[in-house]
């Protein structure tokens, strides 16, 4: 299954993160470059370098100067999720550029890349969670609530997996067909952001 397959990714991404727990450690991807598992691992790898990036920044003692370089690296790494998320949807495109949609085709509320994207977020929340409920250095009451909160992140995970699965044989059958937009990110075009643009006058 391809979701099967994509979780098993993302686990190892994560994984191999922590075993440095280093914002600024090289990725290393084990898969052959231009598969779509090597697509995978690094949308994972970046999802979780940001994931650390987002907890650092939160920090209440950083130097602001420190946070505003973290800020604008997370804004830099938000534009390469984004960028990894039409690499997937592209290679999908390909994939399925044989499939002749039915006459009565639907457009799906998001594509495939989207949703494996909100995928790999959750796989590093059940990692995070995971390890919530492992600590010793709490109550009990706070593990309990770890507890809970972890079944519905796996519930949730199951669920959206059946869901891209779904979405996935539809598309294959010409039940569903795929449309992308490349998305419009203003923030960091000097052209589109009126702080940037408005230096220049």
């Amino acid at each position: 299954m391809f979701t099967e397959n994509a979780n098993r990714i993302f686990d190892r991404a994560i994984a191999d993160y922590h075993r440095w727990d280093d914002v600024d450690h090289a990725i290393d991807n084990p898969y052959e470059a231009g598969s779509l598992d090597h697509l995978l691992y690094h949308k994972n790898w970046i999802d979780t370098v940001q994931w650390h990036l987002e907890d650092i920044i939160r920090d209440p003692a950083i130097d602001p100067a420190e946070a505003l370089k973290i800020k604008r690296r997370i804004d830099r790494s938000n534009q390469e999720r984004t960028d990894m998320v039409e690499y997937v949807d592209s290679y999908l495109l390909d994939k399925y550029k044989g499939v002749t949609p039915a006459p009565d085709a639907r457009l799906n509320t998001e594509t495939p890349a989207w949703a494996i994207d909100r995928l790999s977020i959750l796989a590093l929340k059940i990692y995070h969670m995971a390890r919530e409920t492992e600590r010793t250095d709490v109550g009990g009451e706070h593990l309990a609530a770890c507890r809970r909160k972890l079944d519905v992140l796996l519930a949730q995970q199951q669920d959206l997996s059946r869901a891209i699965e779904e979405l996935i044989e539809d598309i294959e059958a010409g039940r569903k067909y795929m449309k992308t937009y490349k998305q419009m990110k203003m923030y960091n075009d000097p052209a589109l952001n009126p702080v940037l643009y408005g230096q220049k006058k």
